[in-house]
């Protein structure tokens, strides 16, 4: 009996062990077909994570707050115990905290320029009113209550009449056969041949480059004065007042703007109607260029050009030679040597930005973004001190010429 057992159990263990060491074969296209959809899976997993962070970022700029600017008390990554602590301070008592409430104020002269005229209008009563009610005497003035209102003078317009006066000699008149003729001094006209002065010119232009009149408003309103002046005539002089005067003060500025060292420059889209070759939904571009924050004299120049071509800020910079900052649009990376690209910190932080706003409440505090942001804060708070100290060295050194003449 004993023997039976052994070979039974020897017969088990033989049939077990062949057991583990048979493998299953697995046909290749399954096994082909199963690698392919664990790279799915891992595909739209990516895309589900990319879908809900643009959702978030998306749900921030519709709902949340637009500015950028960073909550100090949120994300004080390193040295948010530093920076609030003072061992020095007494703890402070329990105190019973009382709400104040603004007191509304109405508008006064004191928030009105300081040099504007004042018209002064005297109400008195006529001599025949001027007897006591009571007993019939003289009355005499025994003190006066003013205020004030803001009066409004609407643009007027005034022919200036130019008369100049012409000399000549009564001697030579009579002695002579050449009399010469003395011109008295006149200012040429604003545009030659036309009637136009300067201050008509500003006016159109501030009127429709600064408060946004277009010409046919303003067409409407000199109609109303009873001054028929048409919208052409005023395109005719805002032109011929920019070729002739604005042009070579544009190009005295860009002469200047290119002999700093540090530039920044950017382009956006705008559209512009009826232009020639280009439908009117197409897309125009506005560069701007503009000297940096060290500057004394800040120059803002901008070049207008039809598309998005590297080449537009290669001709506008064939005088400059330095660092330009831009963002991360690969056309300014096609310039000349010469000109040194370097990122912009803002851009980099906006990223930062939004890759913070995707983020849940609880990942934030602790993420890489959130350290960027400090890092970025930290550089723009150095810049900023460095900037008002180079301001403050400006201010005392043109009060101390000031002082010297």
């Amino acid at each position: 009996m004993p023997v039976f057992l052994d070979l039974m159990g020897f017969f088990w263990y033989n049939q077990s062990m062949e057991k583990k060491e048979k493998t299953i074969e697995i046909p290749l296209h399954i096994y082909e077909d199963f690698l392919r959809q664990a790279e799915q899976i891992s595909e739209l997993k990516q895309q589900i994570q990319w879908l809900t962070e643009q959702f978030r970022l998306a749900r921030h700029k519709q709902f949340g707050a637009s500015s950028e600017q960073t909550d100090n008390g949120q994300l004080c990554l390193f040295n948010e115990a530093e920076q609030t602590a003072d061992l020095t301070t007494p703890e402070p008592e329990i105190t019973e905290v009382k709400a104040h409430y603004r007191k509304k104020t109405r508008l006064t002269t004191e928030k009105l320029p300081k040099n504007l005229p004042v018209e002064i209008i005297e109400h008195e009563l006529p001599e025949e009113k001027r007897v006591c009610p009571d007993c019939g005497c003289s009355l005499h003035k025994m003190g006066e209550d003013a205020r004030e209102e803001l009066k409004i003078i609407p643009a007027k317009a005034v022919i200036v009449r130019h008369v100049r006066h012409i000399y000549a000699c009564r001697h030579c008149e009579k002695s002579s056969d050449r009399v010469p003729i003395v011109k008295a001094d006149m200012p040429e006209p604003v545009i030659k041949g036309g009637f136009a002065s300067p201050e008509s010119v500003a006016h159109i232009a501030a009127q429709k480059f600064v408060m946004g009149s277009p010409l046919y408003r303003q067409e409407q309103e000199w109609t109303q004065n009873g001054i028929l002046l048409s919208r052409q005539t005023m395109s005719n002089w805002l032109i011929k007042a920019c070729e002739d005067w604005l042009e070579p003060i544009y190009q005295e500025m860009k002469r200047r703007l290119c002999e700093h060292q540090v530039l920044h420059a950017d382009e956006t889209t705008l559209q512009v109607l009826h232009e020639d070759g280009k439908p009117a939904q197409s897309k125009s571009y506005m560069w701007l260029y503009r000297t940096s924050g060290e500057a004394e004299h800040q120059i803002v120049l901008y070049d207008y050009q039809r598309d998005r071509k590297h080449t537009h800020p290669e001709v506008f910079l064939k005088d400059f030679s330095g660092f330009l900052h831009a963002d991360g649009y690969d056309g300014y990376h096609k310039l000349p040597v010469r000109i040194t690209v370097v990122g912009c910190w803002a851009h980099l932080r906006r990223k930062f930005d939004e890759a913070l706003n995707i983020l849940p409440g609880e990942r934030q505090h602790d993420s890489e973004a959130a350290k960027g942001i400090a890092y970025c804060n930290k550089l723009f708070h150095i810049w900023r001190n460095s900037l008002l100290r180079c301001r403050l060295k400006n201010d005392i050194k043109n009060a101390s010429v000031c002082q010297s003449h």
